[in-house]
């Protein structure tokens, strides 16, 4: 943990430097000049591999119960998947999951 405060902003500037670097490198030096269509085809596919990447450790391993896999999480995951599924519907898959993950500790 850092105690320092002056070592705290400098973390922060730092990452927000390189943040913006790392994004101006790909999006700003791009100008105004159309992507090429193989490009926008790939990163079409970036939020469905993104989404996966930060939602299975939590349910998988959640903090809250020291890492051990919770049976009402993965009910929950596998609910809201399924709504989103079926639906097609991005606001009934999380109501759905978010009374599965309510409801599911209630049932066992």
């Amino acid at each position: 943990m850092i105690d320092d405060t002056l070592q705290i902003w400098t973390v922060i500037i730092v990452l927000g430097l390189g943040t913006f670097l790392l994004r101006f490198s790909f999006l700003g030096m791009i100008g105004s000049r159309a992507m090429p269509g193989w490009a926008l085809r790939l990163l079409r596919y970036t939020p469905v591999a993104v989404m996966p990447g930060l939602v299975a450790p939590l349910v998988l391993w959640p903090a809250a119960t020291g890492g051990e896999t919770d049976p009402a999480r993965l009910a929950a995951a596998l609910v809201t998947l399924a709504a989103g599924v079926l639906t097609r519907n991005v606001l009934a898959a999380i109501f759905l999951g978010a009374a599965a993950l309510y409801l599911t500790p209630l049932l066992f």
